[in-house]
């Protein structure tokens, strides 16, 4: 009995600094590890124990291919086997009637939005906006198109509201630093994603008053996010100081922990995969795509994909997953870089093909059109915008305004919006 009760003291007079280091580290905002840095590794032993014990069981994770248990007010998933069943490209919603398709693409250093005809590939319009727009995104209900202008280390940040029946805009609301914009999935709050502040900020998702702020003190660089299937958590990307993750509980509306991933690098894009089960990260300094198990928040797996990987978007049939590589891994990257997009097959987890940019650019973010067969993508430091054929990768660039970024394309099939430039279910 001695012997024993001396193990468990040992144990516990072990576990109790590491833990204490632990939570230290994950608010110092997620440093590389280094030679000298012992914290990352005395943490992942530490936690090891207790992840084991949290791990969903074989049996629990196989109920997931039954009916979803979602959250309150969340629509039903349809398919728990396929959660983007519903944006098949004969899925148009009612909101989506009578509305134009164009091509919305926000100018980071112009301050304007280009409107494209994606028929024509012709200018329909332009207009100006607020100091650096970032991302033009769908609202929850798909009425409302905002553009995020992130005001650039300016303390007048704005949502601008686009009408998408009549493609113009309507009285810009100040919003502190709206780097980029989510929606709850069950509709009750637009999250503004303050990068510059560490902080999410859920708000009324119409008039945009603030309801509620959490704290992200670990995350540098806060900035794409991505939903579990149940709607219960979301995983947003870190992308400065070495790069991570931090997963946030959407139903008690708090931080449940932070992952390091396997290199120092610069995570951007984030997309969950059709079953729910893996989150696939972009990394623009790691040239490539993590996989990433949601529900245990630990990595499985790389892909290499090219040089500077940052936008990943789903085929229209959800069997691939398009990824823009920027060719740059500089967020102030040259012209005619070896910029490219892979297909990875959702199935195998594999790179099927990769298409290259013909002369070199940038492609940056964007969306695939209702139809399937037209992968929009902003070419960053080109100043313009690629119109890629899903098909073969044949690539048409159209001129648009100074270093364009998060464009979408509307509309999209889908029956709400998660936001950023089109994550739709």
């Amino acid at each position: 009995m001695r012997q024993h009760i001396g193990h468990w003291l040992g144990v516990a007079l072990w576990l109790v600094p590491v833990l204490g280091l632990c939570g230290w580290a994950g608010v110092a905002g997620l440093p590389a590890p280094g030679p000298r840095d012992i914290s990352g590794a005395l943490c992942s032993a530490g936690s090891s124990a207790l992840r084991r014990e949290q791990r969903t069981s074989p049996l629990l994770r196989e109920v997931r291919t039954g009916p979803v248990d979602t959250v309150p007010g969340m629509p039903p998933v349809p398919d728990p086997s396929n959660l983007y069943s519903a944006t098949a490209s004969d899925r148009l919603g009612p909101a989506a009637a009578g509305v134009p398709a164009r091509v919305y693409v926000p100018n980071r250093r112009s301050n304007n939005v280009y409107v494209i005809d994606p028929a024509t590939l012709a200018l329909a319009d332009r207009f100006p906006v607020g100091v650096s727009p970032q991302h033009v995104v769908p609202s929850w209900d798909l009425k409302t198109l905002w553009v995020a202008n992130n005001g650039s280390r300016r303390r007048y940040g704005s949502l601008t509201p686009i009408d998408p029946k009549t493609g113009r805009p309507g009285q810009a609301i100040p919003v502190d630093d709206p780097y980029n914009l989510y929606f709850t999935p069950d509709g009750h709050s637009a999250i503004v994603v303050a990068e510059r502040r560490k902080r999410l900020d859920f708000r009324d998702p119409q008039t945009m008053a603030l309801q509620q702020s959490i704290a992200a003190p670990g995350c540098s660089g806060i900035n794409h996010a991505d939903f579990s299937i149940d709607g219960r958590y979301a995983i947003f990307t870190c992308e400065f100081r070495g790069g991570g993750l931090v997963k946030v509980d959407l139903v008690n509306h708090q931080v449940l922990g932070y992952l390091r991933l396997g290199k120092r690098g610069m995570p951007q894009d984030i997309r969950v995969s059709p079953d729910g089960s893996i989150f696939y990260v972009a990394d623009m300094h790691a040239d490539g795509v993590y996989l990433v198990d949601g529900d245990r928040f630990s990595q499985t797996d790389f892909l290499p994909t090219g040089v500077g990987t940052h936008g990943l978007y789903p085929s229209r049939d959800t069997t691939k997953l398009y990824v823009a590589n920027r060719g740059s891994h500089s967020t102030r990257g040259a012209p005619h870089g070896r910029g490219s997009i892979a297909v990875i097959d959702f199935a195998s987890h594999k790179v099927e093909k990769t298409w290259p940019i013909p002369g070199g650019g940038s492609p940056d973010m964007g969306n695939v059109t209702a139809d399937g067969q037209q992968l929009w993508l902003s070419g960053r430091f080109d100043n313009v915008v690629y119109d890629i054929d899903t098909t073969t990768g044949a690539v048409k660039s159209i001129p648009v305004g100074q270093e364009p970024h998060g464009l979408t394309v509307w509309p999209q099939p889908g029956r709400y919006s998660l936001g950023h430039t089109g994550n739709m279910r």
